[in-house]
């Protein structure tokens, strides 16, 4: 018997004390799958306009080693991550990510400028989602697109719009995954604007233009995404939460919560359980806000635990659809898309090893006390030694050993482009 195994043997015993299968719990996270962001692996630049600006309120910070600069390097990063990480996930790509010989625009945009990618999915086992790119364009003009009030302006972005939808619907035909369509544009102004509602008019006939066609939603489904604010849109961002849940809640679309877009003491978390009352569902882009400044690598911390736990406590995940979403150029990115897809596990195998039915007893009978204690001691339970065995059983590195295999692969690799 393997250490990994006799360690796990006994935790199991010890979590069993406590009406919690931990086999079972191991069953529930090997099926649940991380959308795995592409835009780590290159800080946000894509393949359509190479050297372009990064424009619409971003800014990737660092200039670590390593960088994609073609969609084979970063396949192969992709690839190298998803090697540290247990279980089959998907790959959340942007429109930018466009890999052909072709000169095209995000108004012409096919389904045949990304069958390599498709290609590429299906021998890996993954899923695709995807992303229309609404920013790092000359398009994106005085900080506008869909919300615009020049026509010619709104009309490029609508059939942008319109053509990623297509893109969308055959990576679900293709794959057998439902592919998810996250609508983010980032429309704003830098300072107080007299006229808040005619923008927002304009980006709500623009989006119903554009999402017209009806699509079969077994190929996919689309989400709409807001954000506080953004670099040049600190005063008003068109799209507002406000916005976007009165517009997914009648428009029967997703609504995506990013976990950087809110005030700073303000927790998706907490708007789990309402939206899931009134939603058809949910697309969750788990990031780390860091004061004002949002797309941070996740760490484990108490808000990623707390996502963790709604989700599982509410039986929420039949309904979410669970990305990441962060950029960093001072570190290793491929070490990034690790730490960030295992910690999100993590958090999810925290929440299946709480005895959740009887703590939701507890509180039904205000045993206010148990209730706590109990909490408080699964804080000192043996997880790491769960999550060691889940690692085991999908093949991949146990610990730190992973980093070993990430050092080798930017020895080799990652410093030679």
């Amino acid at each position: 018997m393997s250490e990994v195994e006799k360690r796990y043997s006994a935790a199991k015993e010890r979590y069993a004390a406590i009406g919690v299968d931990t086999d079972e719990a191991l069953k529930k996270l090997q099926d649940v799958k991380i959308s795995m962001h592409c835009w780590q692996g290159d800080d946000v630049k894509g393949f359509l306009n190479p050297g372009g600006e990064l424009t619409g309120g971003i800014m990737a910070t660092g200039n670590y080693p390593g960088a994609a600069h073609t969609p084979e390097q970063l396949r192969s990063d992709l690839e190298k991550a998803f090697a540290m990480i247990p279980g089959k996930h998907k790959v959340n790509l942007h429109a930018i990510y466009v890999d052909t010989d072709e000169k095209v625009d995000l108004n012409t945009i096919e389904p045949k400028h990304y069958t390599k990618w498709v290609d590429w999915a299906k021998e890996q086992g993954l899923g695709l989602d995807f992303n229309p790119t609404f920013f790092s364009h000359p398009m994106f003009k005085d900080n506008y697109t869909l919300a615009s009030p020049d026509k010619e302006v709104r009309d490029f972005w609508v059939e942008h719009g319109k053509r990623s939808r297509k893109i969308a619907e055959y990576f679900g035909k293709e794959l057998g995954q439902t592919c998810i369509n996250n609508f983010w544009m980032p429309d704003g102004m830098k300072d107080n604007p007299i006229d808040r509602l005619s923008p927002r008019k304009r980006l709500m006939e623009a989006l119903d233009e554009i999402f017209e066609e009806k699509l079969d939603e077994n190929y996919t489904q689309e989400a709409v995404e807001s954000k506080l604010f953004g670099l040049g849109a600190e005063a008003y961002t068109v799209g507002s939460h406000e916005f976007y849940m009165g517009y997914g809640l009648t428009r029967d679309k997703l609504i995506c919560l990013d976990a950087g877009h809110f005030h700073p003491t303000e927790f998706i978390s907490n708007k789990l359980s309402s939206l899931a009352l009134f939603s058809k569902g949910v697309m969750l882009h788990v990031s780390r806000p860091v004061r004002w400044d949002s797309d941070h690598v996740v760490l484990m911390d108490d808000e990623l635990t707390e996502i963790g736990r709604e989700l599982v406590r509410n039986d929420l995940l039949p309904i979410t659809n669970i990305g990441l979403d962060f950029f960093d150029a001072t570190i290793n990115r491929v070490a990034a898309w690790v730490v960030g897809t295992r910690n999100t596990q993590k958090a999810l195998l925290k929440a299946f090893l709480e005895p959740t039915d009887d703590l939701k007893k507890m509180e039904l009978e205000n045993d206010f006390t148990t209730r706590m204690v109990f909490t408080e001691e699964l804080k000192d339970f043996p997880f790491g030694d769960i999550w060691n065995k889940f690692c085991e059983q999908n093949g991949v590195p146990i610990g730190l050993d992973w980093l070993k295999e990430v050092r080798e692969y930017e020895k080799n690799v990652l410093l030679n482009r």
